[in-house]
């Protein structure tokens, strides 16, 4: 059917007849020309050669001929494709369709017809030549249309306008012909996309500020010097506040709640959340330097949880150390600052209301297994055998989980197995799967990240979970716990376990053995009481040298063979000098975890280095190892790689990625530390 035969179905006015011109200028390209050029040419050869005139004109006339046919062909399949869709358009020329239509073609983004409502938002007048929508609208693709979506993925702006643009392939088309077309709707939602990112910067955002160090700042302070302290406190915080338009109510001596817009969110996030740095200015005549921390709730259905997310986030901050500010949405937390070194808040009261509470737990509980982290060290599984002694004392079966065959304590776990009381204490994870039953009890001990205990399917499994922790807690923290003794100023693990020891058992419950494996963890975590150390740290070491711990025992404990000592010293060569004060070890080859975490403490006896990282690969992931002396916190560099710890020891499994791209990233986070 020839295209002018449309006319006669049924008339669509004259955008029909545009379009029927338009199709005729894609289908009939003017190879004519070109036709009479070459007999043309033809004839001059006659000149020549009859023979060979004769035979180009021959030559020329098949051409002319199939080129001839397979454009009838072409023209008629287009027609019954038009023809096929005359309705729709006959639909937008009678004014069912009044936004913005346009037809192109796919394969070139040409733009073959447009209605008039097109045509007065592009200022389109007729043109002889090809238009390109990517001419009218810069930067505009139609690749999504082509890739099967019916919506643009982004919004059109265009003359101080905002589009929404959607589309659909018109069905029906000949493949032969090389032509697929497709129609875009235009459709103005300015005011309505106004109104709803209005909505978004205006919603409603609450925050909780505390100041985490109140009781330290004010402790033995006369009532002037407190007044004078919370002018000045209150001072600074107003300041900030006044910022931002929003409204700040003080709820105790060291809380406030702060309500603002979303819009302001960026801004302080932008800055950092300057308060942080201003609050350290502020000094208490006993030479304090105050802290606070900030807790953000947004994306809640309403104020109530807003503010329930502002809280998590106040107890995710403080349970890092403080100093920072947390954002809580509804799917992740985001962290800024905690940089400042930790000043520790723990109160002998918590630990005996902790133990009673950890007494009733296991009392109340058919069997208790006991859980670290992968790779188990000396701070794991003297934390487990602490509990040990405690469900011992109780009268309770218990068990500890770990991997025999893949810890960093062999020595150590070799010396409790031959003990009578621990000769069938030690399982793995599928066995304490089968053995477990619903009253059974699951205390995790030396972590509070689910991803990192050594049997995740033993977690989830279980409904009652208590966790014995010292880490700075992440993200990803073990949630839905009976009970949470987590306490990121303690050494370790050890130390906590051991305060507990003191509120449940006497000196004659707890083995020597014992003692001495949780002094080994203390000593471990501590570097031989050389970091993280407190007086509470004495204190529970003191108590466990009581209990019969023996200090050369655990000394032992730390001995390494000839070929460790090499392979340590080894890394430590490798190691280079990184901002002049941190030291990298990126190795090519696979180390134990043991060695790796030592030369990382070796290297920190090295004049000049304050912080040191060590690499390696292992089973296709990056181990890292990182330690800190000095002002560095290598956690809070470490948990952009998806590490954890805390500022003075961390670690971290970087997947699917290569030593020297786990290296990059590393200088990354480094440098955007600093920056900070």
């Amino acid at each position: 059917m020839p295209i002018a035969a449309i006319r006669t179905r049924k008339p669509l006015g004259e955008e029909v007849e545009r379009l029927n011109k338009r199709i005729r200028q894609l289908t009939q390209p003017g190879l004519v020309l070109y036709f009479i050029i070459a007999f043309l040419l033809c004839l001059s050869t006659a000149a020549q050669s009859i023979l060979l005139a004769l035979l180009q004109a021959g030559v020329v006339l098949l051409l002319f001929a199939v080129y001839y046919v397979r454009n009838v062909r072409r023209k008629k399949r287009i027609a019954q494709y038009v023809s096929e869709e005359s309705e729709l358009f006959e639909q937008i020329h009678d004014g069912k369709t009044p936004f913005p239509v346009a037809l192109i073609n796919l394969s070139d983004s040409e733009l073959v017809w447009q209605n008039q409502a097109f045509m007065q938002l592009a200022q389109l007048r007729e043109r002889i030549t090809a238009q390109h929508i990517s001419e009218i609208f810069p930067g505009f693709s139609v690749q999504w249309l082509s890739q099967g979506k019916s919506e643009s993925p982004s919004e059109l702006h265009y003359r101080g306008r905002r589009y929404r643009v959607s589309g659909s392939i018109l069905p029906g088309a000949d493949t032969k012909s090389g032509i697929s077309l497709g129609l875009l709707y235009f459709l103005d939602l300015t005011e309505l996309l106004q109104i709803r990112d209005e909505y978004i910067r205006s919603r409603p955002i609450v925050s909780i500020i505390l100041v985490d160090n109140y009781d330290e700042l004010t402790n033995n302070l006369p009532d002037a010097a407190i007044s004078s302290l919370n002018a000045v406190i209150n001072t600074k915080i107003n300041e900030w506040t006044d910022g931002y338009g929003g409204m700040l109510r003080k709820l105790e001596r060291n809380r406030f709640l702060f309500l603002f817009e979303a819009k302001d969110l960026a801004k302080m996030a932008e800055d950092k959340f300057s308060l942080l740095e201003d609050m350290r200015k502020v000094v208490s005549p006993g030479g304090i330097a105050a802290t606070l921390s900030i807790g953000v709730g947004k994306d809640g259905t309403d104020f109530r949880e807003d503010y329930d997310f502002a809280a998590l986030s106040i107890e995710m901050a403080l349970s890092r150390g403080g100093d920072q500010a947390v954002i809580k949405d509804r799917y992740d937390f985001t962290f800024f600052g905690g940089r400042a070194s930790q000043t520790e808040r723990r109160t002998k009261v918590k630990s005996r209301v902790m133990a009673s509470s950890l007494g009733e737990l296991i009392s109340q509980s058919s069997r208790i297994f006991v859980m670290g982290h992968k790779m188990a060290d000396l701070d794991t599984v003297g934390a487990a055998v602490g509990v040990c002694s405690i469900c011992r004392k109780k009268g309770k079966k218990v068990n500890i989980v770990v991997d025999v065959a893949a810890n960093a304590c062999e020595a150590l776990l070799a010396q409790m197995q031959e003990l009578p009381s621990y000769k069938d204490c030690f399982l793995s994870g599928q066995d304490a799967l089968l053995q477990a039953d619903a009253k059974s009890l699951l205390v995790v001990v030396d972590t509070n990240r689910p991803d990192q205990v050594e049997c995740k399917p033993l977690l989830e499994s279980m409904r009652r979970v208590v966790v014995i922790d010292h880490h700075r807690r992440a993200a990803d923290y073990i949630e839905q716990v009976v009970l949470n003794l987590h306490d990121p100023f303690a050494s370790s693990a050890c130390e906590i376990v051991a305060e507990l020891l003191q509120y449940m058992l006497s000196t004659s419950d707890v083995l020597p053995q014992e003692a001495a494996a949780m002094l080994s963890g203390i000593a471990l975590d501590t570097k031989n009481f050389g970091v993280r150390t407190s007086s509470r740290t004495f204190e529970a070491a003191a108590f466990l040298r009581r209990l019969g711990a023996d200090t050369v025992a655990v000394k032992k404990l730390f001995q390494n063979d000839l070929p460790s000592t090499v392979a340590r010293y080894r890394i430590i060569q490798t190691a280079r000098l990184y901002r002049g004060s941190i030291a990298i070890a990126a190795l090519d080859y696979t180390a134990t975890r043991t060695i790796a975490a030592q030369a990382a403490d070796e290297l920190l006896n090295i004049l000049g280095i304050q912080t040191s990282f060590v690499l390696y690969p292992q089973g296709g992931q990056v181990i890292i190892s990182a330690r800190s002396i000095g002002d560095a916190n290598v956690q809070v560099i470490l948990e952009r790689l998806g590490g954890g710890g805390n500022s003075a020891t961390a670690g971290a499994q970087v997947k699917d990625k290569s030593v020297s791209e786990t290296l990059d990233e590393l200088l990354q986070s480094i440098d955007k530390y600093y920056e900070e």
